[in-house]
């Protein structure tokens, strides 16, 4: 679809058909990068949009191990504790 850039202020700005916007689940804000010399518009995520797949795949692939321990042993723990 060929379309125009529009003057907004000192900037130039793009309309984007309705339909395109539904098609695209669109909000009122969305997000807006440069991809290999392309502008790319796409819908707003969340910060932690996708983790709740990521850690479903990640558990029967067993990469999800600890990075610490259960329980973290120290000679402080044998010690009494005096005040």
């Amino acid at each position: 679809m060929k379309v125009k850039l529009v003057p907004i202020g000192n900037s130039r700005g793009v309309r984007i058909p309705r339909a395109i916007i539904e098609q695209c689940g669109l909000g009122e804000e969305i997000e807006m990068r440069v991809e290999d010399r392309h502008v790319v518009l796409a819908p707003l995520r969340g910060a932690r949009d996708g983790w709740a797949d990521a850690f479903a795949k990640a558990a029967p692939a067993k990469l999800d191990k600890p990075l610490l321990p259960d329980r973290l042993a120290h000679s402080w723990d044998a010690e009494e504790w005096e005040w």
